[in-house]
C-alpha cells in the first residue's frame, strides 16, 4: 500500500511539473508576443510621421529629390514587410539609415532648420527610434527568456511535447550595426 502512495505522490508531483513548466511557456510566450507588438506600434508611429517629415522637407530640399524618394521606398519596403523579426530588421534598417541621411542633409538647409514643424517632427521621429530601441531591448529579452526556457532540462521536454519553438531575435544586420556605430558625416563644404 504504501509503495502504491509513493508512486502515485510521483506522478501527481510530475503532472504538477508539467502543468506549472507549460504556464510557464505560455507565459513567456504571451510576454514576447506582447512585446513584438509593442515593437510594430513603433513602427507604425514611425511609418505615419514620415510622409508629414518628407512633405516638410520638399520645399527647402529641391535638389535633394533623390534623398527623399529614398525615405519613402525605405518606408514603403518596410510597411510592406510582414516577414519574420530577422527580415523587418532588415527592412527597418533601411529605412532608419534613409531617415539618417535626411537628417544629415538638413543640416545644410538653415532655413528648414529653424521650421517648428520639421523640427517637431524630427525631435517625433528621435522619440520613436528611442521608443523602437527600447522596444526591441525589450521582444529580446523576452525572447531569450523563453529560449532559455526552452532549451533548459528537463523543461525542453514539455516544450518538445507541447511544441513550443524558439523566438527569433530582432537584431541589427552586420551592415546596419557598422553604420550604427558610425555616426552620419555631416559637412558645409
Amino acid at each position: 500500500m504504501t509503495v502504491v502512495f509513493i508512486l502515485l505522490g510521483i506522478v501527481v508531483l510530475a503532472v504538477l511539473y508539467v502543468i506549472v513548466t507549460y504556464n510557464a511557456l505560455v507565459s513567456l510566450k504571451t510576454r514576447a508576443e506582447e512585446a513584438w507588438s509593442d515593437i510594430q506600434v513603433q513602427m507604425k508611429r514611425r511609418y505615419d510621421l514620415i510622409p508629414n517629415l518628407v512633405e516638410t522637407v520638399k520645399g527647402y530640399m529641391k535638389h535633394e529629390a533623390g534623398t527623399l524618394e529614398a525615405v519613402v521606398e525605405a518606408r514603403s519596403r518596410a510597411m510592406a514587410d510582414t516577414g519574420g523579426p530577422m527580415h523587418q530588421a532588415e527592412t527597418e534598417g533601411m529605412l532608419q539609415q534613409a531617415l539618417k541621411n535626411l537628417f544629415a542633409l538638413a543640416e545644410n538647409y538653415p532655413d528648414l532648420k529653424a521650421n517648428q514643424n520639421f523640427l517637431q517632427l524630427q525631435a517625433d521621429i528621435t522619440d520613436t527610434e528611442n521608443r523602437i530601441n527600447m522596444s526591441r531591448r525589450f521582444y529580446n529579452g523576452s525572447i531569450r527568456d523563453l529560449n532559455v526556457k526552452i532549451d533548459q532540462f528537463p523543461s525542453n521536454l514539455v516544450a518538445q511535447q507541447f511544441s513550443f519553438g524558439k523566438g527569433e531575435f530582432f537584431e541589427l544586420d552586420e551592415a546596419e550595426a557598422s553604420a550604427a556605430a558610425k555616426p552620419v558625416e555631416v559637412s558645409f563644404r
